[in-house]
């Protein structure tokens, strides 16, 4: 008997996930990526006290981040229907994150932690994951992780390294055998490296390597499904994303197409969606 796939009470279809990406990942995008196979997808982060609209008809899951905890638990009541899970964020290294205090700058905050990952596991059935990434706390967060949580998320570069660098995998692997829950790994995922890293952590997460490029999915999961700008485009018209969304997406698809870089020139001065149809020749 082939066992399921899971995090907490989440059946799973493949252990390969959309990594959350900030301004990446929005809606339509979202659906691409689960369309071409992704096992779970991933919001960018998002703050629990936001008045914004949230988009969630792929049932994603969502990430949140906070300083204090503050009105966590009544996001999580008022979107639980419409979440596969919820994560919290403790690795964001970007200046934003350093200037208010959160995610990998608040590591240091234990009690904070652990009364965050309390009222988030008090007000769902769902299952609740953190992402950090390699810091001296992490021993001392993963044991407050244990008591809430249903997997963690490891990215193993430090916070002064960013996105930068060389992932630390035998950081990761430490983490993997320290803790007993599932891990996600994170860091440089694709489909030429996937197969190993698969033997070993539950999950992988996909990031950079899916921007503009829904079909890492397709290839990772042995799919022939293809989609390109005109399935995205189609997508964002339909949920009413902004200009500046598409504009950056359509950049992002440029990546795999002849002529990509002139395609890009032209779409800095793009001011409208008739003209990026014209550039991609729609």
């Amino acid at each position: 008997m082939i066992s399921k796939l899971k995090i907490g009470n989440l059946e799973l279809e493949n252990k390969f996930f959309l990594s959350p990406m900030a301004e990446i990942n929005d809606i339509a995008f979202r659906i691409l990526c689960k369309k071409a196979g992704g096992g779970l997808v991933y919001t960018g982060m998002i703050n629990p006290l936001t008045k914004q609209k949230l988009e969630l008809d792929d049932k994603p899951a969502i990430q949140l981040f906070s300083v204090d905890g503050g009105g966590i638990r009544e996001f999580i009541k008022k979107n639980e229907k419409d979440a596969s899970l919820f994560d919290f964020n403790l690795g964001c290294p970007a200046k934003t994150a350093r200037k208010l205090g959160f995610g990998s700058f608040m590591c240091h905050k234990l009690e904070t932690i652990e009364k965050i990952l309390m009222e988030m596991r008090e007000a769902t059935d769902k299952p609740i994951t953190i992402k950090l990434r390699k810091t001296k706390n992490i021993t001392k967060i993963l044991k407050i992780a244990e008591k809430y949580c249903d997997a963690i998320c490891i990215h193993p570069r430090t916070q002064e390294q960013g996105y930068g660098g060389k992932a630390d995998l035998a950081y990761a692997e430490k983490i993997k055998k320290k803790t007993k829950l599932p891990v996600i790994y994170s860091g440089d995922v694709d489909e030429n490296n996937a197969e190993k890293l698969g033997k070993k952590f539950d999950f992988l997460m996909v990031g950079r390597r899916a921007m503009g490029n829904p079909n890492v999915f397709s290839k990772l999961t042995h799919s022939d499904l293809k989609f390109d700008f005109v399935d995205y485009l189609k997508l964002a018209v339909k949920y009413d994303l902004p200009f500046s969304q598409i504009k950056l997406q359509a950049m992002n698809f440029t990546k795999s197409l002849s002529g990509a870089r002139e395609m890009r020139r032209k779409m800095i001065k793009a001011r409208t969606i008739r003209e990026i149809r014209e550039i991609y020749k729609i």
